[in-house]
């Protein structure tokens, strides 16, 4: 049965290549896709600095 497809936009990004590597060393320890990890940075990363906005 397939996935349920999300709902979302894509994104182009040209990143060094050493983040790059870091990163897909990083998933393929965690056992997850660049996608997934990216999404995960990014929604910490945003929370926290709402949360520093708002004090």
């Amino acid at each position: 049965m397939a996935r349920e497809k999300k709902d979302g936009r894509h994104i182009n990004l040209y990143i060094e290549r050493e983040i790059i590597e870091s990163l897909e060393k990083y998933c393929e320890r965690m056992g997850q896709t660049k996608t997934v990890a990216i999404e995960r940075a990014l929604k910490q990363y945003l929370s926290e600095y709402q949360n520093n906005q708002e004090k």
